[in-house]
């Protein structure tokens, strides 16, 4: 809102606009607005060598507050943000996501959906709640045939948003830069103003609040000869006003205030959702391209964290435990490495509190994120179902630290695939609930965290020593040290439950006491198999290899099953 209950109402509303590469969205952004601010329109000198846009800009086109606003009179500014095409900057773009309120997907309409498009879509269905999608160059359509393209690719449109939460959105044909990028600015655009008409009716009161926290995220940062540095974003929560002090949080520095302005006009006081300058003194430039700016220490630098997450649908392949991915979280794209867990198997159903981990419940771990297609080698399994947790989550663990506020929105993604190649990169999204800021996080943190495996051992019986005794191999390797396992209780494929006595020999047997007794049945299985094996050591040893594979096809088995806790420094065996 701008300064003053004198100054007529100006509602701000962030409006993004993505797409593929050279789908024209930067001439878009341009037929659109009325007044470019310092990033717009491709400014930076490689942007223009290159002819593609490198970074967010920003630019605003200002018209009449819509009556169906009911907010009176007024203005209703759009903030439009042109995100780059480019696909090895979709990190740019993700980052420019978590700061729209309505999107414009940009189509170049001879070409139709290509890979980076369907990748906006899906950070539009992420971070955004309405779009209107754009089928821009009309102009390289045959006149004749003109109308009839445009319906045709208005169809296909609807077909792939079918199953989106932007089912159903505007399509609005245009011409942005009729005759291309070298055609002269005489040529008017076409459509330009009908697109306006659908901005001005999905213009809705985006929820904004100016209590909390100030926080900024911004895009550019430049000095002002006599004036000092200003740096330029959007407010992602809280307000700001003149004189207060800020923290750049990554440098560790706090600035006062020293002048505002939102698109060349000053002003005294903004809030959250609000596009703004922010003048401070005796700063350099270079220091900041982009980041967060905040009120001071409310945002903490984190080494890992805890996320609840979902794997977004159109990304191929398995999501495995130990993989590393691009991390997003507010504006900064690190590597790091995920462990993805689930509630333990009897929770699976039960509802979970949004938005807090609870660390006095147990989790299980798991190797890969459980997903209807996870374990398709199983092909046997088909017919059950397998059963999905209500919710997952992951511990992410950085390469390098970062500077984020709670709950806020992460994407992991794998960049380095091919982005020649037909796929979508971006794997999972979802919320940061716990940040771990201790260097040490591993030895004073981890521990907290409840993720157990379960280990299933298997072993057999050798032989019966009494009613009340056995002996079983293959359990344990030789190196084992029994000690540890003294005392767990196992369980015989006849039925019987047994404990861990100690080890037996050196070879890696042990001693079984079986506090009820053997059955008599067990018994004599037991006995039977080992006068066969004594008889055999005596005859043909040929004929014993063919005789044992028939006789003792049932031997009696030995399962261990116990749980021990992933960040356990004991490495505790528990049996429930």
């Amino acid at each position: 809102m701008a300064a003053g209950p004198a100054a007529p109402r100006v509602l701000n509303v962030n409006v993004g606009v993505l797409g593929h590469i050279d789908s024209g969205k930067t001439a878009l952004a341009r037929a659109l607005s009325t007044t470019g601010s310092t990033a717009a329109f491709d400014r930076a000198p490689q942007s223009r060598a290159r002819g593609i846009t490198l970074d967010l800009g920003f630019s605003c086109l200002r018209t009449a507050l819509p009556p169906q606003l009911g907010l009176g009179p007024g203005e209703l500014q759009f903030t439009l943000v042109d995100c780059p095409g480019h696909a090895s900057l979709i990190r740019t773009i993700i980052g420019g996501a978590q700061i729209i309120d309505l999107m414009m997907l940009v189509i170049d309409v001879t070409k139709g959906m290509q890979t980076q498009s369907a990748e906006c879509l899906v950070i539009g269905q992420i971070a955004c709640q309405k779009m209107v999608v754009v089928l821009n160059k009309i102009d390289l359509l045959p006149e004749g045939k003109r109308q009839s393209a445009i319906e045709k690719m208005t169809k296909k449109m609807q077909k792939t948003l079918e199953n989106t939460k932007f089912c159903g959105c505007p399509i609005v044909a245009v011409a942005a830069k009729p005759g291309g990028p070298e055609a002269p600015e005489s040529e008017n655009p076409l459509g330009v103003s009908e697109l306006i008409e659908v901005l001005k009716s999905q213009a809705y009161l985006p929820s904004r609040d100016p209590s909390g926290h100030f926080l900024m995220a911004v895009d550019h940062c430049f000095s002002i000869k006599g004036q000092g540095t200003v740096m330029t974003g959007t407010i992602l929560s809280g307000s700001v006003s003149l004189g207060d002090n800020v923290e750049i949080p990554a440098l560790k520095v706090t600035k006062k205030v020293k002048s505002m302005q939102m698109f060349h006009t000053p002003v005294t006081y903004a809030m959250q959702g609000d596009r703004v300058g922010i003048c401070v003194t005796q700063f350099d430039p270079k220091l900041l391209e982009r980041g967060l700016i905040c009120t001071p220490e409310s945002l903490h630098t984190i080494h890992a964290a805890i996320i609840s997450l979902k794997k977004i649908q159109y990304f191929r392949g398995a999501l495995q435990t130990k993989a590393k991915f691009h991390i997003t979280v507010g504006h900064e794209t690190v590597m790091g490495r995920v462990m993805f867990f689930s509630p333990a198997p009897a929770d699976f159903n039960e509802e979970i509190k949004e938005n807090v981990f609870d660390f006095e419940k147990d989790y299980l771990y798991q190797e890969e994120y459980l997903s209807k297609d996870s374990n398709s080698e199983n092909k046997e399994n088909d017919q059950a179902e397998i059963q999905l947790p209500k919710q997952q989550w992951a511990l992410l663990e950085f390469e390098k630290p970062v500077t984020c506020p709670k709950l806020c929105l992460v994407i992991g993604s794998k960049l380095d695939t091919d982005i020649h190649a037909n796929t979508c990169r971006l794997a999972f999204h979802g919320v940061l609930l716990q940040g771990m800021e201790d260097k040490n996080y591993v030895e004073t943190f981890l521990p907290k965290l409840k993720v157990y495996k379960l280990k299933h051992k298997e072993g057999q019986v050798e032989r019966v020593m009494d009613d009340y005794s056995v002996i079983g191999r293959s359990l344990f390797k030789k190196e084992t040290n029994i000690q540890i396992f003294v005392g767990l209780k196992v369980k015989l494929s006849t039925g019987e439950d047994g404990i861990i006595d100690g080890g037996f020999g050196q070879s890696g047997k042990f001693k079984i006491r079986i506090p009820d007794g053997l059955k008599p049945d067990t018994k004599m299985l037991l006995t039977v198999a080992s006068k066969k094996k004594s008889k055999a050591g005596k005859g043909d040893t040929a004929k014993e290899d063919e005789g044992s594979k028939n006789d003792s096809a049932q031997p009696v088995t030995i399962s261990l099953l116990f749980k021990r806790y992933v960040f356990d420094t004991q490495k505790k065996m528990i049996q429930s």
